[in-house]
């Protein structure tokens, strides 16, 4: 996360250009793409841990590679963009690995508050990275910044060694193009988890202005709080986690989806329309609050009726849905700000979001009146988990 800062920091600092900052992003989205799909291929095939292992030993030599060109005389903003894109590629291994390993260790009706846990322990990082990243490199440089995220992958590497293994389940196959084309199909099949993908994706592409923020910064006259407008989201994240026992008494999912991304629009909107650094801030944790909410429903519907043999090839289809959203939507906020205004950028982007998450939820009644209580597919998975307690299978599932 201090990389995350770092490296629309210094393309600004080297450019000066929303557009340059944005290509960052898209170029990361043909990776993602191949990567992120083939990674749910590897991760319902392969032991889950060792595939996290090694993609996260990758990142540690990109960011290294960052470290270096930063040290140049004159660096190389092509070497920023390919190592985004390696990066992406990197990421689209992992994510799947690490969505699929939940249900292989918490119980189904525990699901909702492990998925807050794990949101959590992203929070933490996601407030901290930002905000040290942020003061490291206002304060010294974005050198030092690259340095100090290198020491924490070396801690991240040393913990994820000592986790037990997570081999696949005894119905992976190997991996193959018919397999992902599989999870494809039964992802399409399901119009409940459709809608989880596409409302995400819409509400992600409309209201998601990371790349304004290094812009956002100097327009309110606070460069110093760099690091606070990317962790402001967090923050509201971090509220609902923490409070989140609510959430099991919720069980229309798709619902509580919609009317949450529709809030994350509002808040966005709202916090474009002021150019006060305390409601910009407000306005972002409001929005960040709100996804939240979508996060925790979303990852609680896919964990409670996706079958752990399709698990790793739809969470490669979950990060896109959560990830492409979000690259994409540094470019169409990037050029909306180079061609009215930031301010207008940030608005309107929010007011649209709003718009299509209605528009999307009307056209999908399945994902709309998703309740988890009677749902066939929660049904069968629940049974399928207590089946296994009952009847271990092998030493894994004991």
């Amino acid at each position: 996360m201090i990389t995350y800062v770092a490296v629309p920091f210094q393309i600004k600092e080297l450019t000066n250009s929303y557009v340059a900052v944005a290509i960052s992003g898209l170029i990361e989205i043909l990776p993602l793409i191949i990567f992120g799909l083939y990674g749910g291929v590897l991760a319902d095939a392969i032991d889950r841990k060792k595939l996290i292992w090694t993609t996260e030993f990758l990142s540690l030599l990109f960011t290294g590679i960052l470290l270096v060109n930063s040290l140049l005389g004159s660096p190389s903003i092509i070497v920023i963009y390919l190592v985004s894109g390696l990066f992406a590629a990197t990421s689209g291994l992992r994510q799947p690995a690490m969505q699929a390993a939940l249900p292989r260790l918490v119980d189904q009706e525990d699901m909702t508050a492990a998925a807050a846990l794990m949101s959590l322990r992203w929070q933490v990082g996601v407030i901290v990275g930002p905000t040290i990243g942020g003061i490291i490199i206002s304060t010294f440089s974005v050198t030092v910044g690259y340095a100090a995220d290198i020491a924490t992958f070396v801690i991240s590497l040393i913990l994820l060694a000592m986790m037990r293994n997570i081999p696949p389940s005894q119905e992976a196959e190997k991996p193959s193009l018919a397999g992902l084309f599989e999870g494809i199909k039964y992802a399409f099949a399901r119009k409940d988890l459709l809608g989880t993908y596409l409302i995400d994706l819409a509400a992600m592409f409309f209201a998601m202005p990371t790349a304004l923020i290094p812009f956002w910064a100097d327009q309110l006259h606070a460069r110093w709080a760099l690091g606070l407008l990317y962790a402001a989201g967090t923050v509201g994240s971090i509220a609902i986690t923490l409070t989140s026992g609510w959430t099991k008494n919720v069980r229309f999912y798709g619902r509580a989806i919609m009317w949450a991304a529709i809030g994350w629009g509002a808040a966005i909107a709202l916090a474009g329309a002021t150019n006060y650094l305390p409601l910009v801030l407000f306005f972002l944790a409001a929005a960040g609050a709100s996804d939240m909410i979508s996060a925790l429903f979303r990852s609680s519907m896919w964990n409670q009726t996706i079958p752990d043999n399709f698990r790793g090839r739809l969470a490669g289809i979950e990060l896109l849905s959560y990830s492409l959203g979000p690259l994409a939507g540094q470019m169409r906020a990037a050029a909306m700000a180079a061609a009215f205004s930031l301010t207008f950028s940030v608005t309107a982007g929010g007011i649209i979001c709003m718009i299509s998450v209605a528009l999307l939820a009307g056209f999908l009644p399945k994902f709309r009146k998703f309740d988890i209580k009677t749902d066939e597919f929660a049904l069968k998975k629940a049974a399928e988990k207590q089946n296994s307690r009952v009847n271990p299978q092998s030493e894994d599932e004991i």
